[in-house]
């Protein structure tokens, strides 16, 4: 039976979330959960002494170099690891993933249907429960609620019949703590260590944080000299291939490329007549000094034109025929920032990011306010996947939040509401994680039918704890992440290597945590 009880108004799209048994919001972590600080896109751009950029190699530059006798390995020079591009969504607060959105069961798997009690705990009344014709939809692989916002945004932007049927995914269940930046979910350094980088960045973030987006990252993970910076618009991205004055003085891109290799040569030359006095360093010194005029050489050549890192100039991207028109990306800062971070990272040029979307704390006693936020999320993952589908590359997605929410059984049947449960309050019972997988040469194949489901949840709507590693230690979830990620390349094999502490087990266990077979040998062809 239905509570009957009047149901608050709805907040705008970008209307920030107060509530009564919430704290002022004093930190960053807390605004963004609130929606009172817009996510931001950030890339990572090293120092001359990072030693981190790895541009694409172009053979006349390396030509020219090399027969000077500035060899460009020793500047860490190569065209990028070649993995597929991965990218999260970080939504802060504590948003539902599962059961309205993506759907989760019990041991038998997604379509092991809970109790009407679970799934109205899971924001979805009686007469919408998936086990009744009509409410579930495997388009995507992974079967998703039949009117799940993520899905309906996901829609508007991922229109190629392609990108639906080369798609899949799998869902975890995961519990997590609410409303806190202290969970570690965040994978990408952990992608990082299992081989991805750029040609251009290493990672990209979202906020200017060690783990560049709102949740933090496992510690036996971190890796601090590829920590992100921020960046949150397209003339960032195009600012970091800009050559400065060089650009003004020549008109021609070839003559300031000249200009830098030149100055690459007569640094090589002046450095072998010179110390520095400092015996143990000193050739360390002279390395980090000669390779900051290489590089700059090589951006310069790899990267001519800047237009080449900007969204807006890419036609595929924005335009009549592009994912998004120019007034959509004019009027949505969170459509600008996913289309900066999805051609950074789809293109090659950052190996993996996070896109930081804030404001998902939206247990307002309504469920129109979190409706819209998900159905604008879900158009950030379909623009990522039709963007990967139209560059012909391999993508996955993760997405996870903060902890999760629950509904009380009562009904919002406003316009934007559409009928469903109101979100009542916090609930890390109720959470989990997804990540879907974009492959152009067909849809990835599960290992086994079960793995489309990573752990369970009871009938009544929550997590089993025991039922996986990554159900109740959220730092074993960012592994079962990662080690999905490398069996992509067909490298599980490697994951204890790669990560020497690890709790997932022997390689028994973590078969079991691995959902699909391989869908590129070992780097992207």
């Amino acid at each position: 039976m239905h509570i009957l009880r009047k149901v608050a108004r709805g907040l705008g799209l970008n209307e920030p979330l107060r509530h009564a048994d919430h704290r002022r919001p004093v930190t960053r972590r807390e605004f963004l959960s609130a929606g009172l600080l817009g996510g931001t896109g950030s890339v990572l751009l090293p120092g001359l002494l990072g030693g981190l950029l790895t541009p694409s190699a172009r053979a006349n530059v390396l030509a020219d170099l090399d027969a000077a006798g500035l060899n460009a390995s020793l500047c860490g020079i190569s065209a990028g690891a070649g993995k597929i591009p991965f990218l999260c969504f970080d939504l802060s607060g504590g948003a539902n993933i599962a059961g309205s959105n993506v759907l989760i069961g019990g041991q038998g798997g997604q379509l092991d249907f809970l109790t009407t009690a679970g799934y109205s705990k899971l924001g979805l009344p009686g007469n919408m429960t998936p086990n009744l014709p009509g409410f579930t939809d495997t388009s995507l692989g992974l079967a998703f609620h039949s009117d799940s916002a993520l899905l309906r945004g996901i829609r508007m932007r991922a229109t190629s019949a392609s990108t639906f049927a080369n798609t899949n995914g799998t869902v975890i269940a995961a519990r997590s703590e609410n409303d806190t930046g202290n969970n570690p979910h965040n994978p990408m350094y952990g992608v990082y260590k299992a081989g991805a980088d750029g040609q251009l960045l290493t990672l990209i973030g979202s906020v200017s944080s060690d783990s560049g987006g709102n949740s933090t990252s496992p510690a036996s993970m971190l890796d601090l000299s590829v920590r992100p910076t921020k960046v949150d618009r397209a003339s960032d991205v195009t600012g970091l291939v800009d050559t400065g004055e060089l650009g003004t003085l020549f008109s021609n891109p070839a003559d300031a490329v000249a200009v830098l290799e030149s100055m690459a040569v007569l640094s090589d030359k002046k450095l072998g007549r010179v110390s520095t006095k400092i015996a143990a360093r000193d050739a360390a010194i002279k390395k980090f000094a000669q390779c900051g005029y290489v590089k700059s050489a090589y951006l310069a050549e790899a990267f001519s034109s800047p237009a080449a890192l900007d969204p807006t100039k890419d036609t595929r991207i924005v335009g009549p025929s592009g994912i998004f028109t120019q007034a959509e990306l004019d009027a949505e800062a969170e459509f600008r920032k996913t289309t900066a971070v999805m051609k950074m990272v789809i293109d090659g040029n950052a190996g993996a990011g996070t896109i930081q979307m804030g404001g998902f704390d939206y247990h307002t006693g309504d469920r129109a306010t979190g409706e819209l936020r998900d159905l604008r999320a879900g158009q950030c993952m379909g623009a990522c996947l039709e963007y990967a589908a139209r560059a012909g590359k391999p993508l996955m997605i993760y997405v996870f939040s903060d902890g999760s929410l629950s509904s009380s059984g009562m009904i919002d049947n406003s316009i934007n509401g559409r009928g469903k449960g109101v979100w009542t309050g916090d609930n890390q019972s109720t959470a989990a994680g997804f990540f879907l997988v974009y492959n152009p040469r067909g849809r990835a194949v599960l290992r086994a039918p079960q793995r489309q489901q990573i752990g369970w949840y009871s009938g009544d709507g929550s997590v089993v704890t025991s039922s996986s590693p990554a159900a109740n230690a959220v730092n074993l979830l960012v592994e079962t992440v990662v080690l999905n990620y490398m069996a992509l390349h067909g490298d599980e094999g490697a994951f204890s290597t790669r990560f020497p502490g690890q709790g997932l087990g022997g390689a028994t266990q973590r078969d079991g945590l691995t959902a699909f077979a391989p869908i590129v040998n070992g780097v992207i062809a």
